[in-house]
């Protein structure tokens, strides 16, 4: 079923399930305005059931567990906290992680909450959306694409990024620079597309 947005046609096949997740945990963030915006938008008019993930707000244990995820057979005996992200992550379809960049890379909170599952987030597609100076965190995003390789993740070609990102937003809460919203789109259109294609797969006899 095709839905069209301000001239962007996104290809509903299947109502989506997308978690927007917030990368950054410290106090007098910048990023909340970016996660906050591409949620809204994602809610509006991507057609999907979008959720905003804050692991800020989860506050997710470090990992120092024995058994490495990959080998893990239950949830049994791990935090409750940690079997809700368990939970919020397996029934995803898609995911866009929201990051900024600290020396080149990405928070340690959002590797500690990446590291804590495997199984779940195997064969589904991820976007990213990047934030900071002049580079707005592209470089986090590269290693963060490496990353998601081993967990058998797509991440998709589209990536949205936020330069001047204290002053990247209105009051309101838009952003100033008016061709951001065909940026996200553009981001949108193909997480739908990687979206509808794994999930198919997933659930065909052969996944």
């Amino acid at each position: 079923m095709p839905v069209v947005c301000k001239g962007i046609s996104y290809n509903i096949k299947h109502m989506l399930k997308v978690k927007v997740i917030m990368g950054s945990t410290r106090e007098g963030r910048h990023g909340g305005k970016v996660g906050e915006y591409i949620q809204s938008l994602a809610s509006t008019e991507a057609g999907w059931e979008a959720e905003y993930l804050d692991l800020k707000a989860l506050n997710l244990p470090m990992y120092a567990e024995a058994v490495s995820p990959s080998f893990r057979e239950s949830l049994a005996g791990l935090p409750e906290v940690v079997q809700e992200w368990s939970r919020k992550i397996e029934e995803a379809d898609a995911y866009i992680i929201v990051t900024p960049e600290y020396n080149h890379g990405y928070p340690a909170p959002l590797k500690n909450a990446i590291d804590w599952l495997f199984k779940e987030w195997n064969r589904k597609p991820v976007a990213f959306v990047s934030y900071g100076a002049l580079l707005a965190g592209g470089r986090a995003v590269e290693q963060l694409r490496q990353v998601v390789a081993e967990l058998h993740m797509t991440s998709i070609r589209a990536q949205v990024l936020f330069p001047a990102v204290w002053e990247a937003f209105d009051e309101s809460g838009e952003p100033k620079d008016k061709a951001t919203e065909n940026r996200v789109r553009g981001l949108f259109k193909e997480l739908t597309w990687w979206g509808n294609a794994l999930k198919v797969a997933r659930e065909s006899k052969e996944a």
